[in-house]
């Protein structure tokens, strides 16, 4: 699940490209987004023609210097699996018994 950033120089953001691979997405028919930078609020990503699964947000770097995240794996059944990125910045203990991911915005 590789985590692309690109810092901007114009802003105080960066853009994070979140992506999940096919492998890791395994059979889900969808994959959604959760975490702090939306209010815990599912962001969809986009299935691309390789069975990849990616969405890109603008995250600011003025204020908090990380962020959790984590994936909720829609199977074909409709259930709901959660998962963390395997190439997140770092991992921390959620309120659910369960790990979250964390995304650095700084340099």
């Amino acid at each position: 699940m590789p985590l692309i950033k690109q810092f901007l120089k114009s802003k105080p953001e960066v853009k994070v490209t979140f992506a999940v691979e096919k492998v890791a997405a395994a059979d889900a028919e969808q994959v959604r987004l959760i975490g702090e930078f939306t209010q815990w609020q599912p962001v969809e990503l986009k299935r691309t023609k390789s069975g990849e699964f990616k969405a890109t947000l603008s995250l600011p770097t003025d204020g908090p210097e990380s962020f959790e995240y984590c994936y909720q794996l829609i199977t074909p059944e409709g259930e709901t699996v959660y998962d963390n990125d395997w190439e997140a910045d770092d991992y921390v203990p959620g309120p659910f018994g369960r790990d979250n991911s964390v995304v650095r915005v700084n340099q």
